[in-house]
């Protein structure tokens, strides 16, 4: 590898959106993130479901479908 074309690499502080912080190595000094791994809803095992069925129902009455 060349000389003196490579960022220099080091300890960083992530910081996300829910207060969570944890330290990992970046070339850049802080990272700021929306969504970590103690939030995530993958992770964290909370769904949001949302209500597909009402909507099915509505669509299938507007146009007359027998669902």
């Amino acid at each position: 590898m060349k000389k003196g074309i490579h960022p220099q690499y080091k300890q960083t502080t992530v910081t996300c959106a829910c207060g969570e912080t944890f330290v990992t190595g970046s070339t850049r000094e802080n990272i700021r993130v929306d969504i970590c791994s103690k939030c995530h809803p993958f992770y964290t095992g909370q769904r949001k479901y949302i209500d597909a069925e009402g909507r099915v129902q509505r669509f299938a009455k507007k146009y007359g479908l027998k669902v």
